[in-house]
């Protein structure tokens, strides 16, 4: 595999921070995945729960069929109260931190379709102001969403049609480095939908027939837990989760690598499917880390939840800064899509 499939994925993984998908709120951005697809030639639909499924092709095996799964769901907000000052709190949509989350700028999505902008801050953010700024708890009680917009009460915000259950999107800030580094929020998972949409590319344009019926499925719940609890092809018996690999203090996996997760939260990964990506990595000659994740969950283990008999992995390039300002490398990117190749044997 060519290394321009790897700058390939980062540019599809560019254009998906352009689009506001914290989870709950995920339509446009599973309808441009679907589409990103579509244009690949790949059959693609959207599912009830409103991911996106894939058919890769592929010939029935004996082995039975293989799922890969990423998600294009991200942290965020939803308005749980519009305060006295026309401020608002916020209660988190997935695993978002009070302490990391701000000072960010956010979008406010209305049910009626109308976006305003705001700052997610410290109440009484101001350090001359605030004698307690370097003290005060970071929680979802003491900061509040700032509108850009001249309200002084809670009448003048809801004058504006904003209403409790609307959706806060938070600014990913993504940038690439001339070295190869990116840098944003949501790289978990948005950079791993990305590696699966440049797989599919190079299946296409190499009018790879896989040896075994392959699918891809692109979640929308994972970071509540239940992305992958369902969708799930007749025939599968295998199914990896493609996601953020962890980089950190007792991990050996770097943002140039990509990570092969032996155990996480759940418990251990399959150990059949653990020891082929191993394979397929030494075959491939990938730069490759197998790492035990302290505190981590996938989509894989949500199907196995839900009831599938399958077996399971899980890899991911190496991310840096989890559920923050997160950081990956292309390098990174392209040893996953080496093991990915190796595994399905093209």
């Amino acid at each position: 595999m060519e290394y321009t499939y790897a700058e390939y994925a980062i540019e599809k993984t560019l254009q998906m921070l352009g689009i506001d998908s914290p989870t709950g709120y995920t339509a446009r951005a599973a309808q441009w995945v679907r589409q990103a697809f579509s244009d690949l030639g790949f059959a693609s639909k959207i599912t009830q729960k409103g991911g996106v499924l894939v058919d890769l092709g592929g010939e029935q095996s004996a082995e039975g069929a293989l799922l890969l799964q990423a998600h294009t769901d991200t942290l965020g907000g939803m308005i749980a109260q519009i305060k006295a000052n026309g401020r608002l709190r916020i209660s988190p949509l997935g695993g978002l931190r009070a302490e990391n989350a701000q000072p960010e700028n956010v979008r406010v999505y209305t049910r009626e379709g109308k976006v305003y902008e705001g700052t997610m801050q410290l109440c009484n953010a101001s350090v001359h102001v605030n004698g307690e700024y370097a003290e005060a708890k970071r929680d979802f009680d003491s900061t509040e969403v700032v509108l850009d917009e001249d309200v002084k009460t809670e009448e003048d915000t809801r004058a504006l049609g904003i209403a409790t259950g609307d959706i806060v999107c938070f600014e990913p800030r993504a940038a690439v480095t001339a070295s190869g580094y990116i840098k944003s929020r949501f790289l978990d998972d948005k950079l791993s939908v990305g590696i699966l949409l440049s797989l599919a590319k190079y299946i296409a344009d190499g009018g790879i027939a896989l040896p075994r019926r392959t699918y891809v499925h692109i979640t929308v719940y994972e970071e509540v837990g239940h992305g992958g609890a369902g969708s799930v092809p007749c025939g599968v018996s295998e199914s990896i989760s493609v996601d953020m690999g962890c980089v950190g203090d007792g991990l050996s996996c770097t943002e140039r690598q990509v990570s092969i997760c032996a155990k996480d939260s759940g418990g251990p990964y399959s150990y059949e499917v653990v020891t082929k990506l191993i394979e397929a990595a030494k075959k491939t000659g990938a730069d490759y880390a197998v790492d035990v994740y302290p505190h981590y969950g996938s989509d894989v283990e949500s199907t196995l939840h839900a009831g599938s008999d399958i077996r399971h992995g899980l890899i991911g390039a190496g991310v840096y800064a989890s559920h923050g300002y997160e950081r990956s490398h292309r390098d990174g990117v392209y040893q996953t899509l080496l093991v990915l190749c190796g595994y399905l044997g093209i």
